[in-house]
């Protein structure tokens, strides 16, 4: 496999408008190379008759169905508040309406 080139590089770099300096170039150039290397290795090593997985073990849903439950009223929801307005919970004022 041919090795990607400084010009490679910076043509790449161009495309993705990165800007980067000369000692940039030739020290990402065979990184790049490496990284190309390296996933051609494992494109290799992958098997047709394997399917590609995202995880070591399968995954089941843990969630439970949704079920309709009788909830609290909104009496029983305030109850313990020290107030309410409106059937809501009353706090202090945190923001002002300053222009």
């Amino acid at each position: 496999m041919p090795s990607i080139t400084r010009e490679e590089v910076a043509h790449l770099a161009r495309l993705a408008r990165i800007e980067l300096s000369d000692d940039e170039l030739d020290h990402l150039a065979p990184q790049l190379d490496q990284i190309i290397g390296l996933v051609a290795q494992v494109s290799d090593v992958a098997a047709e008759d394997i399917p590609p997985t995202s995880h070591a073990l399968p995954l089941s849903n843990v969630m439970r169905k949704d079920e309709n439950v009788a909830c609290l009223t909104p009496e029983q929801a305030l109850s313990g508040a020290p107030a309410s307005e409106q059937q809501r919970f009353r706090v202090p004022r945190i923001l002002t309406e300053e222009g």
